[in-house]
């Protein structure tokens, strides 16, 4: 079995700044993806970024204003946040993408709220 435990949500300002956390546990797979999605109130999940050894792609959104990384030792990723905007606002989810029997498997967190607010 895979868990995943975000940490890090809560209530900011805009201009703000807050960093989320996700620790894997139970197996770890070998070939996998880390990464953010996020679900505002009446959207669709979207993905925010996601990192695969040293390489991260991030929706053009927060290009520039959060950073994810990870630490492979730890089995851990997380997402630091910056200038955070009203739009930002969401439940942020923790996902871990991993390859198994030939096909990909994704886990997700329980889900952290972002709220960026004055």
């Amino acid at each position: 079995q895979v868990q995943l435990v975000e940490s890090g949500g809560g209530l900011v300002q805009p201009g703000g700044s807050l960093r989320l956390s996700c620790g894997v546990s139970g197996t770890i797979f070998s070939i996998n993806i880390m990464g953010w999605y996020r679900q505002a109130p009446g959207k669709e999940r979207e993905l925010v970024a996601t990192i695969s050894g040293a390489n991260a792609i991030y929706a053009d959104s927060v290009k520039g204003r959060f950073t994810i990384s990870r630490d492979n030792t730890e089995n851990t990723v997380h997402l630091q946040m910056n200038r955070l905007k009203p739009e930002d606002t969401a439940v942020y989810y923790c996902n871990y993408s991993v390859r198994r029997l030939g096909s990909w498997v994704d886990y997700w967190g329980q889900g952290t709220q972002v709220t960026v607010s004055s």
